[in-house]
C-alpha cells in the first residue's frame, strides 16, 4: 500500500498544492464546472496514491452505474436481485481478491498441510488506501438504489465523484449517495463562514492527529512490538492507555479532516465520532463509535438479517455475525475476528443484563467498567497476530517476571494527559454547562479560535520536524 507522505501538511514535488486547486476550485462558475473540477482533482488525489488500482476503482464505478438502472422499477423483481447480487459480488470479489487473498490462501494451506508439502503461491497484493470504505460506498449506492430510496445517478459524473470525493476517500465517513446526491449534483456555493468553519474544524483534526496521536502511537508501537513477558505490567497498561487514545484521536482526528475539508467546499458530511469513552455500556460505545460504520452495518446487514424481529438467539446470533464481519472488515487477521466476537459478546451481555446492571451502578462506575472492556478489546485488536493477545493480556493482569523500566519520551505522558482530558471531559456535569457557556459568551469563541489556530501552528511545526505516520485507518 502506497500512501502519500504528508499527505495534509506539505505536497511532495509533483503534486498540484491543495492552495491551487482551491483557488480553481473558487474560479470556477456554475455547477458543472465545479463539480469537474471537483471531480478530475479528486481523481489526480487518488491517482497519487494508487496509480494501479485507481483504474480498477473506475471500471468497477461505471459498472455500479449501469447496473443502477435495471435496480429500479418497473424492472422485473427476479432481474432486480439478480442484478443486486451481480453488484454486490461483483463489489466483495474487489474487496476480497485486494484485502483476503492471501490470507484465505495461508489459511487453506494450513488446512492441506497434513496432506502434503505443496502450498498454493501467495498473490502479496498490495492493499489499496481505503478499499473497505469505498467498497461498503458503493454497496450502499446499489442497494438503496433496489430498495427506491434513491434513484439512480443522472450522470456518470454525479456518481463518481461520490465514490472519489477526496476529503473522505481513504478513511470515511462511510457516505450514502442519497445523503450525498443533491450536493453532487449541484455543488453548493462556498460562503465565508464555511471556509472559516471547514479551516477551524480540519485545524482540530490536525491538532488530534500530530500533537496526540501521533506522540502516543510511537510509544504503543514499541510496546506491542516487545516480548510481552519483558515489559511489565505497569508498561503493559501505559502502553495499551496510549494505544486507546491513539486510535481514536488518529481516527476522529481524520474525521474531522475530512468533514473541515468538505465544508471549506460548501459540502456538509455526517459527524463520525460522538466522544466514545463517555460510553456507559457497549451498545452506546458502538453509537458514538464510527457512526458511519455503525449506521452502515445496522443498514445493510443486521436488519437484512432480521434484526431483533425474529426472537432473542436469533438476535444474539445477527450480533453476532454483523460484528464478525465488521472484525473481518478491519483486517485479514484473526486477531480482528477475535475482536469482532469479544465485542459480539459483550453487546450479547449488554442485551441480557449488563446494561442494566451498570445502570444501576451510576454514572461513574458505568463509564470506568465500559472503558475496561473497550481497552481489553483494544489488545486483542492491537496485537499483531493471535499469539500475542495471550501474553499481552498475562502482561495486563500481573503475570509478567520483568521489573525493567523502559524510556518513556517526555511528550508521552502530556499527550497522555490531555488526550484522556478531551475524551473523558464531556462525561463530567462541567462540560454541558461549558457547552451553554460558549454559546452565550463572544469571548469564549473568541478564546476558542485562537487556540486552534495555535493548535495548527503546533502541528504544521511537528509535521515538518517528525516524520510522517500514516493514519491508521488507511490500512484498512
Amino acid at each position: 500500500m502506497r500512501i502519500p507522505d504528508d499527505l495534509f501538511p506539505r505536497c511532495p514535488d509533483g503534486r498540484i498544492p491543495p492552495l491551487a486547486f482551491y483557488a480553481l476550485y473558487l474560479q470556477a462558475s456554475g455547477a458543472l464546472s465545479k463539480k469537474w473540477t471537483l471531480l478530475i482533482a479528486s481523481a489526480l488525489f487518488y491517482l497519487w496514491g494508487e496509480p494501479v488500482f485507481v483504474l480498477v476503482l473506475l471500471v468497477s464505478t461505471a459498472f455500479d452505474y449501469a447496473l443502477s438502472f435495471h435496480l429500479n422499477e418497473p424492472t422485473p423483481q427476479r432481474t432486480r436481485r439478480l442484478v443486486l447480487a451481480a453488484g454486490i459480488i461483483g463489489n466483495l470479489g474487489m474487496l476480497v481478491v485486494y484485502k483476503y487473498a492471501d490470507f484465505l490462501i495461508d489459511n487453506i494451506n494450513l488446512l492441506l498441510s497434513p496432506f502434503g508439502p505443496n502450498k498454493l503461491p501467495l498473490l502479496h497484493l498490495a492493499l489499496p488506501i481505503g478499499v473497505s470504505f469505498v467498497v461498503f460506498e458503493k454497496i450502499t449506492y446499489l442497494v438503496d438504489t433496489w430498495r427506491n430510496v434513491s434513484k439512480p445517478a443522472k450522470s456518470l459524473a454525479d456518481y463518481a465523484l461520490f465514490v472519489l470525493f477526496f476529503p473522505k476517500l481513504l478513511a470515511g465517513p462511510i457516505l450514502k449517495y442519497h445523503e450525498m446526491k443533491d450536493q453532487i449534483a449541484s455543488p453548493p456555493a462556498i460562503q465565508w463562514d464555511d471556509i472559516f468553519a471547514g479551516f477551524l474544524r480540519f485545524a482540530r483534526g490536525i491538532g488530534r492527529k500530530l500533537l496526540i496521536a501521533d506522540p502516543l502511537g510511537a510509544f504503543a508501537t514499541q510496546i506491542f512490538a516487545a516480548d510481552p513477558a519483558t515489559i511489565g505490567t505497569g508498561y503493559a497498561w501505559l502502553g495499551l492507555a496510549c494505544f486507546t487514545l491513539q486510535i481514536y484521536f488518529d481516527f476522529a482526528g481524520y474525521s474531522d479532516m475530512a468533514i473541515g475539508l468538505a465544508r471549506t467546499l460548501g459540502f456538509r458530511l455526517k459527524e463520525n465520532f460522538n466522544a466514545p469513552y463517555v460510553a456507559q455500556s457497549i451498545t452506546e460505545f458502538w453509537r458514538r463509535w464510527h457512526i458511519s460504520l455503525t449506521t452502515w452495518i445496522r443498514d445493510y446487514l443486521y436488519i437484512p438479517l432480521g434484526g431483533d424481529r425474529r426472537g432473542d438467539v436469533r438476535t444474539y446470533a445477527n450480533l453476532w455475525i454483523c460484528f464478525l464481519a465488521s472484525g473481518l472488515w478491519h483486517g485479514a487477521s484473526w486477531n480482528f475476528v477475535l475482536w469482532g466476537a469479544y465485542n459480539g459478546l459483550f453487546l450479547t451481555l449488554d442485551r441480557l443484563f449488563l446494561r442494566e446492571a451498570l445502570a444501576r451502578c451510576g454514572r461513574l462506575v458505568a463509564t470506568a467498567v465500559t472503558l475496561f472492556i473497550v481497552m481489553i478489546g483494544w489488545a486483542i485488536f492491537r496485537s499483531e497476530n493471535t499469539a500475542h493477545i495471550g501474553p499481552y493480556l498475562a502482561a495486563l493482569f500481573g503475570q509478567s517476571q520483568s521489573s525493567g523500566a523502559l524510556d518513556v519520551p517526555g511528550e508521552v505522558p502530556l499527550a497522555l494527559a490531555i488526550g484522556a482530558l478531551i475524551s473523558l471531559f464531556p462525561a463530567t456535569p462541567l462540560y454541558p454547562w461549558l457547552v451553554r457557556q460558549h454559546e452565550r459568551h463572544t469571548w469564549l469563541k473568541t478564546v476558542t479560535i485562537a487556540a486552534l489556530l495555535v493548535i495548527y501552528l503546533l502541528a504544521l511545526a511537528r509535521a515538518f520536524a517528525v516524520p510522517f505516520q500514516p493514519f491508521i485507518y488507511f490500512r484498512f
